[in-house]
């Protein structure tokens, strides 16, 4: 098992992108991941645990955060944290729908409302401050230097962050017998879920640095492992029942995660050429991207694809490589395809969206505008898709609508000023309806006398990025 990461990191990726992260104070970075296929299969795995437990999962927002190290944490307002290490070091779908088995039992169990109030409002603040954060740094974001996404960075201290997420013992039993059952009523073993800890525990004579952050956010004991092996074999093992095709969708998703976030050399040890399977080529495909053999990339890809032409993941990688290299208008047939496969995929759309206004000519920016307006109905905190809309509705001639676009962006990255602004100059200038309608919203939910103390330290906070830009 490679050595946990000490510095957490955060970034945005539509579909996959790497953009620069800009450093605060105190040094420590966080970075969000948004990749289509890989919230697609948290997704397949997280949402029966979520019912089983009598949760809606339209309530609980789950966040990726870029970090070689196991572990996963949920805070206040049902929010699920995951890092893509989690991902990256589970060996099976049964050890990752194990840990969120365990989080979501802790959600269900009310336990982070439970803690102590001054230690709800740090943690409030931290969870806050890290994703204010790393949204305002989208509006910064653009094509060039070969990115294509919009970076999302923020700032955090990493020891404040371990300390907020401690839990206590008796939470963390609560969780693993709640975690067996919304497993074994989900049809899946908690067999997973003590494999995994097994490999964890085994670091608890090593140095503090040197361990997994799940340690020290989830106190692990022998006691603790015994309870849930005794559970498990109670309840009996039903490991056949993982769905079928999703223990290769997610083998699918680690090798992605692996080629696009480790570097390009350790990605071809790892999957030399000699390994044929789809996963290794998957990964292969994504390292050569990063290494800038685009036209490797894509041949890998076209084999792929050849075998499995109904995967739009597949297509929405190949789009994305031909993008970032330049062949603007070949990568429209291949997001055009992901798009027509994945039509409830808001990053998709938003990808495709993109791709049609660097193409320029008006017929693209009227089908652009058509599929960023859909990417926002799917997913309207998509900050950067506001943003490409309303490039594609100004170059279009369509200024209000602009204005109107920019005004939600700017809603989303706390920025109540511009949306004061961009919403009193788009309103009178839009037609009659729901437009005109949401307009007025946003200019009356951003008067200063009506946003929350939380919601003027955020304006603040966005004052500032301002400044410093």
């Amino acid at each position: 098992m490679r050595k946990a990461l000490a510095v957490v990191v955060v970034l945005v990726l539509m579909p996959f992108v790497l953009a620069s992260a800009a450093a605060q104070p105190g040094g420590q970075r966080v970075v969000t991941i948004r990749d289509a296929e890989t919230e697609a299969v948290v997704r397949a795995v997280a949402h029966p645990l979520f019912r089983a437990a009598g949760l809606d999962p339209a309530a609980i927002r789950i966040t990726l955060l870029q970090a070689w190290a196991i572990n996963a944490f949920v805070t206040t307002g049902n929010r699920l944290f995951i890092h893509t290490g989690l991902i990256q070091q589970t060996e099976s779908v049964a050890e990752f729908a194990g840990v969120l088995a365990h989080e979501t039992g802790h959600i269900a169990g009310g336990h982070v409302s439970r803690i102590p109030e001054e230690l709800r409002a740090a943690m409030l603040r931290q969870a806050a401050a890290m994703l204010l954060g790393g949204v305002a740094a989208a509006a910064a974001g653009g094509r060039g230097g070969g990115e294509l996404g919009i970076g999302i960075a923020m700032a955090g201290q990493h020891a404040a962050l371990q300390d907020l997420l401690a839990y206590t013992r008796a939470q963390e039993q609560a969780a693993d017998q709640a975690a067996v059952g919304l497993l074994a009523r989900s049809g899946w073993s908690g067999a997973g879920l003590v494999r995994l800890l097994e490999r964890i525990l085994d670091q608890e004579n090593l140095q503090a640095s040197r361990q997994d952050p799940y340690l020290r956010t989830h106190p692990l004991s022998r006691d603790r492992l015994d309870f849930l092996r005794e559970e498990t074999a109670r309840l009996g093992e039903q490991e056949q029942a993982v769905p079928a095709g999703l223990e290769a969708r997610y083998a699918m998703v680690r090798a992605k995660l692996d080629g696009f976030l480790d570097r390009p050399e350790l990605t071809f040890r790892r999957y030399p050429a000699t390994d044929t399977g789809a996963p290794a080529r998957y990964a292969r495909a994504a390292a050569l991207h990063r290494a800038g053999r685009r036209a490797e990339a894509v041949a890998v890809l076209d084999g792929l694809i050849r075998e499995r032409p109904s995967d739009p993941y597949l297509h929405e990688l190949k789009g994305q490589v031909l993008f970032e290299g330049g062949r603007v208008r070949e990568s429209l047939a291949s997001y055009g395809a992901a798009s027509r496969l994945a039509p409830q995929e808001a990053l998709i759309r938003a990808g495709h969206g993109r791709a049609l206004i660097e193409a320029g000519d008006p017929a693209s920016l009227r089908l652009a505008a058509r599929e960023l307006e859909q990417a926002v109905t799917l997913d309207r905190e998509l900050a950067f898709a506001w943003r490409l809309l309303a490039t594609a509705r100004g170059r279009a001639e369509d200024r209000a609508g602009a204005d109107l676009a920019l005004a939600e962006e700017a809603m989303l990255l706390s920025d109540f000023t511009a949306a004061r602004t961009l919403a009193t100059r788009a309103e009178p200038r839009l037609p009659p309806g729901p437009p005109r309608q949401r307009a007025r919203d946003i200019l009356e939910a951003s008067r200063r006398e009506n946003l929350s103390p939380e919601m003027r330290a955020a304006e603040e906070e966005a004052r500032r990025r301002r400044e410093r830009r």
